[in-house]
């Protein structure tokens, strides 16, 4: 069954009405930032965590890398041991309450760093407060709760942005430049991998941050793998090809027990697959799975050959541009030495970048920054509103076809979004 609904905050907020009966084309995401008021602040914007778990410590760990944007306030956490260690690891202040944290003047930007299940009343409550919101996916666990969110914001004058923002990032930007000059013809299809291999047999007991934090898993095994991770494939897909207009999914939990860690009553999906409409004749297949091996491939089949991407998680990833195999000649190469003939892009930018020691190489807060630059700029984020409830929407509805439908139409429509401007 296809589920219709209404659309409340189609093409509504993030940068929708800029540009009214915009029509995508496949070089999408050309859209002109707007919306500009008048910053009330300068210098530095203020940003304070609430959460000081897993994630944080690789928040903490790229904040390095924007000392000339973002001026980390302090942080909180419910759990006071937990506060304590992560304060005085980092030498950060610390809150004694949520309310210190959301009523400190110099706070601009609340960082929500909580588990899933509190990601709503937490963005909620900053939102009341007058506070921007950068939110670890997904912005909530209900659709209603997200759009609420949004809504809120909006009405507010206020921006709120979810994780995850990789596409921010150097080899998401290499790709779309590549595919606005358009020298492999027409992107067709994409395949999309978000496979992490067997978690609960692989060590996770082990895995501990710099500041002693222990991966959560039954939070993560509570929560699923694919409205951990879709994202990182979801944001790249939106801003390359617009939004997405229909879902087919199927999910399964293939694997109940997960170990010691396994929730009560576990029933999340550990693998979906889903099939994803866009304008212009663009269809992609996603993946997300804790059972097959790790594997997050990206890759566009263009009219004229393929653009390719090994690591969704790396920002430096090589993207490269692979033709067609035209001859027998080309085709024996490849099946019988491996050889296809494709060439490394030149990145659009290199820098050093500040990584955390547990993790992929990835700047987690690349968002924040750009959040805060655009704040100081009088302008939009660029993953604001509208595009961050439209990931949240479609991660939703891949993991949840039991609630959603099998197929489904997004009752959200982000309008494009715009390059970072060093990659125009």
């Amino acid at each position: 069954m296809t589920h219709r609904t209404a659309n409340p905050l189609l093409a509504r907020d993030g940068h929708a009405d800029d540009a009214p009966g915009l029509v995508p084309t496949p070089l999408w995401g050309q859209g002109a930032r707007s919306d500009r008021v008048q910053p009330q602040r300068t210098g530095r914007v203020g940003i304070a965590l609430i959460g000081t778990g897993y994630v944080a410590d690789l928040y903490q760990a790229t904040f390095r890398n924007w000392d000339d944007s973002l001026d980390l306030r302090g942080v909180y956490d419910r759990d006071a041991d937990r506060l304590a260690t992560f304060a005085e690891h980092y030498g950060v202040t610390r809150y004694d309450t949520p309310e210190a944290l959301i009523n400190d003047p110099d706070v601009e930007i609340v960082v929500n760093l909580t588990n899933p299940d509190q990601h709503y009343e937490v963005s909620r409550r900053c939102l009341e407060a007058g506070k921007h919101v950068y939110s670890e996916k997904p912005l909530a666990l209900e659709l209603d709760q997200a759009e609420e969110l949004v809504q809120m914001a909006c009405e507010r004058g206020l921006h709120i942005v979810s994780a995850p923002s990789s596409v921010l990032g150097e080899a998401a930007q290499t790709l779309w430049n590549a595919l606005r000059k358009g020298s492999l013809g027409a992107p067709r299809l994409v395949y999309a991998e978000m496979d992490d291999g067997l978690v609960h047999r692989i060590g996770y007991q082990n895995w501990k941050t710099a500041s002693g934090a222990r991966w959560p898993a039954e939070d993560e095994f509570r929560t699923g793998c694919t409205l951990e991770h879709a994202g990182y494939a979801l944001t790249w897909l939106v801003a390359l090809f617009g939004p997405v207009r229909r879902v087919v999914t199927v999910a399964h939990c293939l694997i109940e027990d997960k170990g010691p860690q396994t929730p009560m009553n576990y029933q999340t999906p550990d693998y979906t697959c889903a099939c994803l409409d866009f304008d212009n004749g663009v269809t992609a297949r996603l993946t997300n799975s804790i059972i097959a091996p790790h594997d997050h491939h990206f890759r566009v089949f263009c009219e004229n050959g393929t653009y390719s991407v090994e690591e969704t998680w790396d920002f430096s990833s090589p993207v490269r541009a692979i033709p067609v195999a035209d001859t027998r000649l080309k085709r024996q190469l490849h099946k019988l030495f491996g050889i296809d003939l494709g060439k490394r892009l030149k990145p659009l930018r290199r820098r050093k970048l500040v990584s955390a020691r547990r993790g992929y190489p990835m700047d987690f807060a690349l968002g924040v920054a750009e959040m805060a630059d655009a704040i100081r700029a009088g302008q939009k984020p660029r993953l604001c509103g509208a595009f961050s409830l439209h990931i949240t929407e479609v991660s939703l509805a891949i993991q949840h076809p039991e609630r959603f439908g099998t197929e489904y139409i997004p009752r959200s429509a982000p309008a494009p979004i715009c390059p970072m401007d060093w990659a125009k």
